[in-house]
């Protein structure tokens, strides 16, 4: 039996019952499996004993002792047991707080094993937070490396560490291998029974290291097969797109004032070369801010057009769909090229006459947002879609739009760059396209952090900036004033900058409650330089493209992620003119805050940033999925076990090319797993 076809409910385990049971659930363990795949978080080897008069200054302490005698802290209802435990070197108080049973346990005569942190207080040794056993178990135990699990209110470590024991001893025995012999040859792992039994009671620490060794690498293969498999199946053939002369794309490049990255030359040539296979496109293009993604996307959407198809273009906000736009009309345009936008403020007459446009064939690049995949939009000849920061949409909307074509090519974008590792999850099943280096002349963004307190200095820089002609930003964690938290807010920061601090400049406003209409006008009157500075909220994060602005202040930097501050920071620097972000802390910061702050400073790579801040946040955070369960890994970690990740795809995909079988109706070990019990739920990879 497979370790997940175990279905039995932890309750009727011995010495649970449906009240611990209820304490289990909280932990997300309901079953049998659930219990056996509750990692520890930590463990600690119990084979030191120390005496009890040297406790005191241990981290925690461990401690063969007596029972002495009973006593009671306070009166009534609140009264609180002591249990004196002494050994030959002196005696120690365990505080039992809301623990009375005790009283039964720690019968007087008794020899008990205490593990816990031992202080010296009100003039004795206590410990108040303490695991124990008979100490006749304990020195029938031949480990003393012992697992400590994550908890709850109401478990204990000696709950789940019996709990465990039992199920191991039930219910273990009969736990099948789910890997390959094939893979456990390869690597001399253990049987999965042995794995488990090792990760939860390590007889040394030899043991511990083959088990979970095992465990972590079973998740990683089957994260891997589950994402090769939904990769080889999308690869549906089909026509091959007709051949062309890449005029259009010669046209457009011959009209650009600059030359093309290598980056960007060698992300078309992929690209095309998917275009014009007999495979779909389906590719993820990672470039970071002002790395120059939507020419490159413009490009491919012009030998789309060129060979006869139609192409769309979507971005998550109407602010950005119409400065996508506008980009393309200036560049594709004078090419021949008929463009349109759709977007849901759109006057329903003028959707009509678009709609009607776009059935008939007579509109060649539709750029637009989530509108573009209404019930209502039909295309003559969809081909290619083109979706911008495509985290921010949904699969289902992602699905409803490549089903308005018959095979049509997806290109997916993002200027939020994704660590090496999530990628090779999150979207292992997609091809991938990098663009790191910038355009020729932009010069890398000085950062400086300033304390709260210190704004005037940042002001004048920011002037001088203003007084020279350049435009900036400044960014605010809240729209308006909150009674719960006490921070700046872009309302009210608006009215002193400019009135009080910038009163001979003009300001603008934009945050997420303005209007679709005035946020384009006010947008249009900064590109334009109608605005000098405009005051926002995190609104501004994604695509907004101003190349004279040189200055950003974030006001409140710790309130936001680095992600969030680096996109952030992509709205300076858009030419060749030196530009600055200036990063405005609070005074109380916690440690993570810190370690953002610095992280900033250091470095103004993306990938880098990407990097640290999975560290920071994990894997679930970053891609904001946890309520999805996405990558809940029981025994692996992305970034510990990247190392084995690589090993993991790379043996996955040697064994789905040696067997093409594993695809459909074959028999074996990996078809077992996925078909009977998944380790993964089947749309993890349509996670939104």
């Amino acid at each position: 039996m497979f370790l997940r076809e175990i279905t039995g409910k932890i309750q009727y385990l011995k010495g649970i019952g449906p009240r611990l049971a209820s304490r289990f659930e909280k932990l997300g363990v309901v079953t049998i499996a659930d219990l056996l795949l509750h990692a520890p978080r930590t463990y600690e080897d119990r084979g030191e004993i120390t005496p009890i008069n040297r406790t005191p200054g241990k981290e925690r302490a461990h401690v063969i002792a007596t029972v002495a005698a009973h006593d009671y802290l306070g009166f009534g209802r609140k009264r609180t047991l002591k249990v004196y435990v002494r050994d030959s070197s002196g005696v120690a108080c365990l505080v039992c707080f809301g623990r009375d049973f005790l009283e039964r346990v720690f019968v007087i005569g008794g020899r008990f094993f205490i593990s816990g942190s031992f202080v010296y207080r009100f003039g004795e040794i206590q410990c108040s937070a303490f695991d124990y056993l008979p100490a006749q178990d304990y020195e029938k135990k031949k480990n003393k490396v012992f697992p400590l699990y994550p908890l709850t209110e109401g478990l204990f470590q000696k709950t789940i560490q019996g709990a465990m024991e039992r199920a191991l001893a039930e219910y273990g025995p009969g736990i099948d291998d789910e890997l390959p012999p094939s893979i456990r040859e390869k690597y001399g792992f253990p049987a999965k029974r042995d794995a488990l039994a090792a990760v939860h009671f390590p007889a040394d620490q030899a043991a511990l290291d083959r088990g979970r060794a095992a465990l972590v690498y079973e998740e990683l293969f089957y994260l891997e097969i589950t994402i090769l498999r939904a990769a080889l199946l999308r690869k549906t053939k089909r026509p091959a797109r007709r051949s062309i002369v890449f005029d259009l794309k010669k046209r457009l490049l011959a009209r650009l004032p600059f030359r093309l990255t290598a980056d960007q030359e060698r992300a078309i040539s992929e690209i095309e070369r998917d275009l014009f296979s007999d495979l779909p496109l389906y590719r993820l293009l990672q470039g970071d801010v002002g790395s120059g993604k939507t020419l490159v996307a413009l490009i491919a959407a012009l030998d789309a057009i060129e060979s006869g198809d139609q192409a769309v273009f979507m971005a998550p906000t109407e602010l950005l769909a119409r400065q996508h736009a506008e980009t393309a009309a200036s560049l594709v345009e004078p090419l021949g090229v008929r463009i349109a936008l759709l977007v849901g403020s759109l006057e329903q007459s003028a959707r009509d006459r678009l709609r009607a446009s776009l059935r008939a064939g007579e509109i060649d690049l539709l750029v637009g947002t989530h509108a573009l995949f209404s019930g209502d939009v039909e295309y003559k000849r969809l081909g290619l879609a083109i979706i911008d920061e495509q985290h921010r949409f949904g699969v289902l909307q992602r699905k409803a739009l490549a089903g308005k074509g018959a095979v049509p090519d997806l290109l997916l974008m993002t200027a939020t760059p994704i660590p090496r590792s999530l990628a090779l999850t999150a979207f292992g099943d997609l091809d991938s396209t990098l663009i790191k280096t910038k355009p020729p002349g932009r010069m890398k963004v000085i950062t400086h952090l300033t304390r709260e307190g210190n704004e005037a200095k940042v002001y004048e820089r920011v002037r001088a900036e203003l007084a020279a002609g350049r435009q900036a930003y400044f960014v605010y964690p809240l729209i308006e004033e909150s009674e719960k938290i006490d921070l700046k807010n872009a309302i009210d920061m608006y009215e002193n900058l400019a009135r009080s601090v910038f009163p001979e400049f003009r300001f603008g406003l934009i945050h997420s409650r303005v209007s679709e209409e005035e946020k384009r006008e006010t947008m249009e009157k900064f590109v334009r330089g109608e605005i000098d500075a405009l005051v926002a909220t995190s609104v501004v994060e994604v695509g907004v493209d101003v190349p004279n602005a040189t200055a950003l202040v974030v006001e409140h930097a710790e309130r936001f992620g680095l992600s969030a501050l680096h996109q952030l920071r992509g709205r300076v620097g858009r030419s060749a003119r030196q530009s600055y972000s200036f990063l405005v802390y609070g005074r109380t910061l916690t440690p993570d805050a810190v370690r953002r702050l610095k992280i900033m400073l250091s470095t103004d790579d993306g990938f880098a940033v990407a990097e640290e801040d999975l560290k920071i946040r994990g894997p679930g955070a970053l891609l904001g999925v946890m309520q999805s369960g996405f990558l809940s890994l029981s025994f692996a970690d992305l970034i510990r076990d990247a190392d084995v990740l690589l090993r993991a795809k790379a043996d996955a995909a040697a064994l789905l090319s040696d067997d093409p079988g594993l695809l459909s109706a074959d028999t074996g070990v990996v078809r077992e797993v996925l078909e009977r019990v998944p380790p993964f739920p089947a749309d993890f990879l349509e996670t939104g």
